[in-house]
């Protein structure tokens, strides 16, 4: 079938799996092109087919050799109806794994149930044995309780007052003003239950009491912190309560991991386009103004850069792992520098529907943003039928 974006609102509703394939070698290839990676050999991520998760798969297994598992929530494609992106993004990943002789199996699910945890374990004990490096990279916005059957859903809304900025609709380019109002009573506590780190640390108590973290065994989790101009809506809102309780969980965690000489961390990493990013009011303005600052400077990163760089010169260094003074990984360093927020904060004022695409990058976003769907990749030529029915491999 001729695949095309179909779009509604900020969602798109259709991924294209030539282009998925595509993004996916370009991404293996860069992370070859940066040399071996002395890092974990056998390695467990959750959260594994888009963004970070599917950057950390890709650097795991093409950076240092890695044997991978990787569990994710997508939807399979049928007869003229695409799949989700990271079942093509995943499908892509295993095949290209396979061809270079690495071992990469797949579970999908809903990472938060027990029956996943449970499968997840018996194929870890089945084929591997143990892991060294479990990647925590859960993104939903929707949790149901493994043990209370409780439903959470998280809520990006500012805490105490109302947040009145700037944003824009990256597909017209069009800036205005937006307000969104505080949080009610329960948000605080269901945003919590969805992205801070009792699921996290479920996940690395499961596989210690089965014995399948090996000695020295490290786990990674993601969060963002951000700049002044987000931090009521983000860091200092209901998400960031969030990020805080997943923070906190890494000490618990490591403290857990003490008998086995092990380890978590949180690594702070950049703003990017991502599915979710995109619907967070103000931060699509943020990202495009940021975009242009940082490639003039030459130090922008995509998902692949920040992790390849993460596992290289932080993980997997030989050195002691850099920390700031909350125990975090900064890989936000170049965006957080000094003067690219200056040089941000200074446009931020300046930003209108008319000059943004001269002062901002919105090219750029828009670009990435068809890209995690499979669009506007070059190479690909979309005026080809495409085939939607893609399997992975070790799900078919």
């Amino acid at each position: 079938m001729i695949i095309e974006p179909r779009m509604r609102g900020f969602i798109c509703l259709t991924s294209h799996p030539d282009g998925a394939a595509q993004n996916v070698k370009n991404q293996i290839e860069y992370v070859k092109s940066k040399g071996a990676i002395a890092g974990a050999k056998k390695v467990l991520v959750i959260g594994a087919s888009t963004g970070f998760g599917l950057a950390s798969r890709i650097t795991s297994a093409f950076g240092s050799d890695a044997a991978t598992i990787g569990v994710f929530f997508e939807k399979a494609p049928a007869e003229g109806k695409p799949g989700s992106p990271g079942w093509y993004n995943s499908a892509a990943f295993e095949k290209e794994a396979q061809k270079a002789g690495l071992y990469a199996k797949s579970i999908n699910g809903d990472a938060f149930s027990n029956e996943i945890k449970r499968e997840t374990l018996d194929l870890i004990k089945a084929d591997l044995g143990q892991v060294d490096l479990i990647i925590y990279s859960l993104a939903s916005p929707v949790r149901v309780h493994p043990v209370t059957g409780v439903t959470h859903r998280s809520v990006l809304k500012p805490i105490g007052e109302t947040f009145s900025n700037k944003t824009v609709d990256f597909h017209t380019g069009k800036v205005s003003d937006i307000s969104i109002e505080p949080s009610k009573e329960g948000d605080i506590e269901n945003t919590i239950a969805v992205m801070g780190g009792e699921d996290w640390a479920m996940w690395m108590d499961a596989l210690k009491k089965e014995g399948l973290l090996a000695p020295g065994a490290t786990t990674v989790a993601y969060s963002y912190i951000g700049p002044s101009l987000t931090e009521a809506v983000y860091r200092k809102g209901t998400i960031g309560r969030a990020k805080d309780d997943l923070e906190a969980t890494a000490f618990l965690i490591t403290d857990s991991l003490k008998d086995i000489n092990g380890k978590a961390y949180v690594s702070v990493n950049k703003a990017l386009v991502t599915q979710a990013s995109s619907a967070i009011p103000v931060i699509p303005l943020y990202i495009s103004l940021l975009y242009k600052i940082m490639k003039e400077a030459g130090v922008h990163e995509g998902c692949i850069e920040q992790m390849q760089r993460l596992y290289q010169d932080r993980l997997f260094s030989g050195k002691e792992i850099p920390t700031d003074e909350k125990g975090r990984i900064r890989v936000d360093d170049l965006e957080m520098r000094e003067d690219i927020q200056a040089k941000v904060a200074e446009l931020w004022k300046e930003a209108t529907t008319e000059n943004l695409a001269e002062i901002g990058d919105l090219e750029g976003y828009r670009k990435d943003f068809y890209n995690l769907f499979g669009f506007e990749v070059p190479g690909v030529d979309y005026s080809k039928e495409a085939n939607e029915l893609v399997a992975i491999p070790s799900l078919s």
